[in-house]
């Protein structure tokens, strides 16, 4: 591993990261005390960073700081902050026209990308797309979507999960209760059901002895005594757990689990909103497990941080009729070209990165497990990471002030992390980032975690 920074570099030349005024700068702080009186406060901040400019895997602030970016704008500028040629497609459409609602009028942009949909995502049958703002709305399309052609009235989801918050999508979400709190009733029909979380088994099993218990406990019991499966549209579920805390499933989980929906007709609905757009080292999550879904949603990652989402389905599932579902701005024609080219650049070189650089992050994450005490467990796939901290391995006491803390302080060191479930730091940069860059990242969370050791 490389030699360990502070953080602040001696020269400002470029170097990355550079903490010139300790964060938030007088300038930052400015902003925020607008932002104070002007935003609406449900949003979650997570640190006072006020950005000047991107590019890469470079975040520059306000007062002239460098940081080194380990979110992608919450796993979303996948091909990195402004991107030559996603910024060249993106001015070339705007110079042509920037909108004319793809739900009323063609354009050429959303058949070409609805076309390299249907070819990149799992699945050997000819495929439909609709396409929206966001991984939330592309959800709602696949929730209604599978209602629709079943008719049937429940939906099966999972504790854990993130699928949004609009209402439709926080009736499958079983994140965090502050998300669900005084919006009551939801969606009626949806039962959340233990994910295959194996370091905090929910059933007290231990894999491989546990013979998939959180898959068949769904036959064995909730079918049995109150989700009659005749009555079920969906099984909705995320590949890999994001906000969740970065949760890998076993591999029998996802096979085991289609096989279950498709004996009882029930659609396979897969949410590889975070997961998906090469983030786990393939060009979506599932093919990790050579699962084929009925209805896939997608975003973040789609459009290089252009609002899009995409709900993807065999052409003789999405055949529902016109004008039952549509929206305005869907399939917007810059965001299509940006997703052109994002799709491009993913297949040229990017995804086969995520998986070089993702598997180098994960091996030197394990050699600071070694070392470090609060790293309880690593796990993920490509550049989708958790580490998750605890204060005693053997009870696995969460350490949620001491992840917390974590974050922070790499912050202020020049390090954009976030957190995800209670005590788990979610490692998830550009997919353009190099080896050397992911060193520096580990040299400075190594440090981090020595302080935070040290109280």
């Amino acid at each position: 591993m490389a030699k360990r920074l502070t953080g602040t570099p001696r020269s400002n030349s470029q170097a990355v990261p550079y903490i010139k005024t300790v964060p938030p700068g007088p300038k930052a702080r400015a902003w925020l005390r607008r932002d104070e009186q002007a935003l609406s406060p449900s949003t979650t901040r997570i640190y006072p960073l006020v950005i000047e400019k991107a590019r890469g895997a470079t975040v520059e602030d306000v007062d002239g700081n460098r940081y080194l970016d380990f979110t992608a704008g919450i796993a979303v500028v996948a091909t990195g902050h402004s991107h030559p040629e996603v910024v060249e497609a993106i001015q070339k459409q705007a110079a042509r026209f920037i909108h004319m609602s793809g739900t009323d009028f063609y354009y050429p942009a959303q058949v070409k990308l609805a076309e390299a949909m249907d070819r990149i995502t799992p699945g050997r049958r000819p495929k439909r797309t609709f396409f929206s703002n966001s991984g939330t709305e592309a959800v709602e399309a696949a929730f209604k979507l599978a209602r629709y052609r079943t008719r049937r009235p429940l939906t099966i989801a999972f504790q854990g999960a993130f699928h949004g918050r609009t209402m439709g999508a926080l009736s499958l979400t079983g994140s965090k209760a502050v998300q669900r709190r005084h919006f009551a009733p939801l969606i009626p029909g949806v039962t959340h059901v233990p994910y295959a979380y194996c370091y905090r088994c929910p059933y007290g099993l231990t894999y491989p002895a546990c013979k998939m218990h959180c898959v068949n406990v769904i036959r064995e019991e909730y079918f049995r005594t109150f989700v009659p499966p005749e009555d079920v549209a969906a099984i909705v579920v995320e590949p890999i757990q994001g906000e969740g805390g970065v949760v890998v499933p076993p591999p029998e989980f996802h096979p085991m689990l289609a096989e279950l929906a498709r004996e009882f007709g029930i659609l396979y609905v897969v949410d590889e909103v975070q997961s998906g757009m090469g983030r786990t080292g393939k060009m979506f999550a599932l093919e990790h497990w050579g699962v084929e879904p009925d209805i896939l949603a997608t975003g973040k990652g789609i459009a290089s941080g252009l609002p899009m989402g995409a709900t993807v389905a065999s052409a003789e599932l999405m055949s529902w009729e016109a004008g039952a579902h549509a929206n305005t701005f869907g399939g917007n024609p810059v965001a299509c070209e940006a997703a052109l080219v994002t799709i491009e650049l993913l297949e040229r070189n990017l995804v086969a990165n995520a998986a070089a650089v993702g598997g180098h992050l994960l091996r030197e994450l394990e050699k600071l497990k070694a070392r470090h005490r609060l790293i309880g467990d690593v796990r993920g796939k490509g550049l989708m990471i958790g580490v998750e901290c605890v204060r005693d391995r053997e009870t696995k006491e969460r350490a949620i002030q001491e992840r917390n803390d974590i974050v922070q302080r790499c912050f202020r060191k020049g390090l954009l992390l976030l957190g995800c479930g209670q005590n788990v730091v979610r490692i998830v940069p550009p997919l353009l980032i190099t080896k050397q860059e992911a060193d520096v990242a580990l040299d400075i969370l190594d440090g981090v975690l020595t302080e935070v050791e040290r109280g």
